[in-house]
C-alpha cells in the first residue's frame, strides 16, 4: 500500500483500524442503508433480520413427500470490471441472484433464500447500497429471500476502487419432479430460450476485444444506439418463470428430460454434463440469430468461430431436452407465456 502523507501523519499518532485502511463506521452505515430493503425480500419463513450471525430459514415444508434440497454458489467474473469503469453498479447483484437460480433451476428447483458477498478495497458506502439493491431486485424478482450475506473491506488484497462479488442460493426440488440427465436419449430435441446478451461469461475475451477498438461509451453502428457498457452490462436472464410454467403441465425427467444453463463453455460445453457416455450433440448453429454483440466481438478480435462457440452463450442462455413425442407441446407452451424457443439440435449416437 502506497502511504499518503495523510497517512504518515496519522501513524506517527497511532496505528488505528481505519489508517490500516477498514472503515468500520462506513460498513455500519452500509447495513444501516441495505436493511430497508434487503427485508423486502422476506416472507415469514425468514426467522432473522439482517445483521445476526447467520440467517435462519423454517425448513418445513408442507405438501411435499420428499424435498430435497438444491445449493449453489457462483460469481460474476470480469463483468464487474465492465461495471467499474461505466460506474453502474446496479445490475451485477441482479445478474448474480439470476445465475445461481438458473443454476438450480436445471434441477427443477425453485429458490429458497440467497446469501451474497461483497469484498472491496475501500467501501464506498453508494456503490455498496447500489450493489445490494441489485441483489435485492434479484430476490424480488424470484421470489426467495436475501437472508444475510458479508460485506469485507480488504485493503491491499484488492485495489482501491476495485471489488468482487459471490453468492449462494438454496432452493428445494420435491425428489420426483426433478429433471435428470439420465433420462436424455438418443434423439432429444435441443429446444433453446434466448439469452439477453453475453449473461455473466467470456468478459475477460469480450473487454479484450471491444475496449482495444471501442471505448465503454461508445455507439457502433451495429449495437443500434446502445453504448458498449449498455450491451455488455444486460442483466443475465432469469428463467425461473417460464421453466416453472413448464413444471406445472409436464413431468419433469419424463416429458421434459434435462435442463442446460449456458455459462463458462458455451453451448456445447455446458450441454454435453448432461448426456450419458456414447451420446453427442448435434446442433443447427445457423437456427437463430445471434445478438449484435456477439458479431461485434468476433469482429473486434478476429476471434475464430471456435472459440465463439466455447466461450459465449451466443445468444441461447438455457437449453431443454425433451423426447420428439413432447417438443411441439413444450414449444407451444413457451410461447403461451412470452417466450421464443428455438429448436437448435437434437441429441444422437456417438
Amino acid at each position: 500500500m502506497i502511504l499518503t502523507d495523510e497517512i504518515r501523519a496519522q501513524e506517527a499518532q497511532g496505528l488505528t483500524y481505519q489508517t490500516a485502511g477498514v472503515n468500520i463506521d462506513a460498513g455500519e452505515e452500509l447495513v444501516r442503508r441495505i436493511k430497508p430493503m434487503v427485508r423486502k425480500t422476506f416472507d415469514e419463513r425468514v426467522l432473522t433480520d439482517i445483521g445476526g450471525f447467520g440467517g435462519l430459514f423454517d425448513a418445513r415444508f408442507p405438501g411435499m413427500t420428499a424435498p430435497v434440497l438444491v445449493s449453489s454458489t457462483d460469481g460474476v467474473g470480469t463483468k464487474i470490471k465492465v461495471a467499474i469503469e461505466a460506474n453502474r453498479h446496479d445490475t451485477v447483484g441482479e445478474d448474480l441472484v439470476n445465475h445461481c437460480v438458473n443454476d438450480i433451476l436445471v434441477c427443477g428447483a425453485r429458490p429458497l433464500f440467497f446469501l451474497d458477498y461483497f469484498a472491496c478495497g475501500k467501501l464506498d458506502v453508494e456503490i455498496g447500497e447500489s450493489i445490494i439493491s441489485g441483489f435485492v431486485r434479484g430476490c424480488q424478482n424470484n421470489g426467495c429471500a436475501l437472508i444475510g450475506g458479508e460485506t469485507a473491506e480488504m485493503p491491499g488484497m484488492y485495489a482501491e476502487n476495485d471489488y468482487d462479488l459471490a453468492g449462494t442460493i438454496v432452493g428445494v426440488v420435491e425428489r420426483d419432479r426433478m429433471f435428470r440427465r439420465e433420462a436424455v436419449a438418443e434423439g432429444d430435441i435441443l429446444i433453446g430460450l434466448p439469452s439477453s446478451g453475453l449473461h455473466t461469461n467470456g468478459y475477460s475475451l469480450a473487454r479484450r476485444a471491444l475496449l482495444s477498438q471501442y471505448t465503454i461509451d461508445s455507439k457502433p453502428e451495429l449495437l443500434g444506439g446502445l453504448t458498449i457498457a449498455d450491451a455488455l452490462l444486460k442483466v443475465h436472464r432469469s428463467y425461473l418463470k417460464p421453466i416453472m410454467h413448464l413444471i406445472e403441465t409436464f413431468q419433469p425427467g419424463r416429458d421434459i428430460h434435462a435442463l442446460s444453463h449456458i455459462t463458462g463453455g458455451g453451448i456445447v460445453g455446458n450441454t454435453s454434463r448432461v448426456l450419458q457416455e456414447g451420446l453427442d450433440l448435434a446442433i443447427d448453429w445457423n437456427a437463430w440469430q445471434r445478438p449484435a454483440i456477439f458479431r461485434l466481438i468476433q469482429d473486434a478480435g478476429m476471434v475464430p468461430e471456435d472459440d465463439m462457440r466455447r466461450t459465449f452463450n451466443l445468444g441461447i442462455g438455457l437449453i431443454l431436452l425433451v423426447p420428439p413425442s413432447t417438443a411441439t407441446a413444450v414449444e407451444q407452451s413457451l410461447r403461451s407465456c412470452g417466450e421464443e424457443p428455438v429448436r437448435m439440435g437434437a441429441v444422437v449416437r456417438k
